[in-house]
């Protein structure tokens, strides 16, 4: 069992930074990934970025390559993602999650946080 506490949203203005933090309790085995996901009012929730937790390969959405990047501390069981040059459709409750294996598709992860909101102004 892994559980997920996601922090770090907020207010922020159009071309800012955030940086949102999961920390994650439990056994996060060597193979696994964890993600980011967002999701906006009345919209699906999205894929944002993910990392492998053992080898950190990286894997982003293209909305956000370039400006956001993903890391863990494999110590502090956590992951990271700092947003810049924020803008206001990247307005949503960000979720983190851990799936087995590095991928996109939301229903292959089995554990999520209870999300954090972030609010981006013009």
């Amino acid at each position: 069992q892994v559980q997920l506490d996601e922090s770090g949203g907020g207010l922020v203005q159009a071309g800012g930074s955030l940086r949102l933090a999961c920390a994650a309790s439990g056994r996060i085995l060597s193979g696994y990934a964890m993600g980011w996901f967002r999701q906006a009012p009345g919209k699906e929730r999205e894929f944002v970025a993910a990392i492998r937790w053992s080898a950190g390969t990286t894997y982003y959405a293209d909305s956000v390559k370039d400006r956001f990047t993903i890391s863990r501390d494999n110590a502090k069981n956590t992951v990271y993602l700092q947003m810049n040059s924020l803008k206001p459709e990247d307005t949503a409750v960000y979720y983190c999650a851990v799936a087995r294996w590095l991928t996109s598709w939301p229903h292959r992860y089995d554990y999520w946080g209870q999300g954090t909101q972030v609010t981006v102004s013009s």
